[in-house]
């Protein structure tokens, strides 16, 4: 099935919310899931409380599909993808990626990556990947406050897996 940047931003939007300056989230000030930190660094200079939806959609392309090649999967996998990129950092949303395809969880995607993706199964690497990433929620201090909503966003993910596979 192929996704568009159009409906893996609208999709991933839905799992972020407005303005938000939680004292005990480490992202600091964010508005539409874009942090001040990364704001700054795809130059947004405004007040992260006036950032719009579409400039927000520009950064997360730029920050996120772009630097994450998400492009080169297939749909499926480049939603979740990018949603664990916007989520975790490119670097863990890779890792992740790697190790539920059973290679070597060195961040960087190259051919031995993309062949063993190729040799599952699309159901397998999405369930895996999922997996990951609910295995990496339960490690982190902050799973307390916040594991209740990233739990709700992997279910939610779950339900696009399966629409999304054939």
């Amino acid at each position: 099935m192929n996704i568009t940047f159009d409906q893996v931003f609208d999709r991933t939007i839905g799992h972020e919310g407005g303005y938000v300056n939680n004292p005990n989230d480490r992202g600091g000030e964010t508005n539409w899931g874009v942090t001040i930190a990364t704001a700054r660094a795809n130059g947004y200079i405004g007040s992260m409380r006036e950032m719009t939806r579409e400039q927000a959609k520009q950064i997360y392309f730029k920050a996120f599909w772009q630097r994450a090649k998400c492009d080169q999967y297939t749909g499926a996998i480049s939603y979740q993808l990018f949603d664990a990129a916007v989520n975790h950092g490119i670097g863990n949303a890779i890792r992740m990626l790697q190790r539920a395809a059973n290679v070597l969880d060195d961040g960087i995607v190259g051919p031995i990556t993309l062949s063993a993706i190729k040799d599952m199964t699309l159901d397998d690497v999405l369930m895996l990947f999922l997996a990951e990433r609910l295995e990496f929620f339960t490690r982190l201090q902050s799973f307390n406050s916040f594991g209740r909503g990233w739990a709700r966003r992997v279910v939610g993910n779950l339900r696009y897996a399966a629409g999304d596979t054939p």
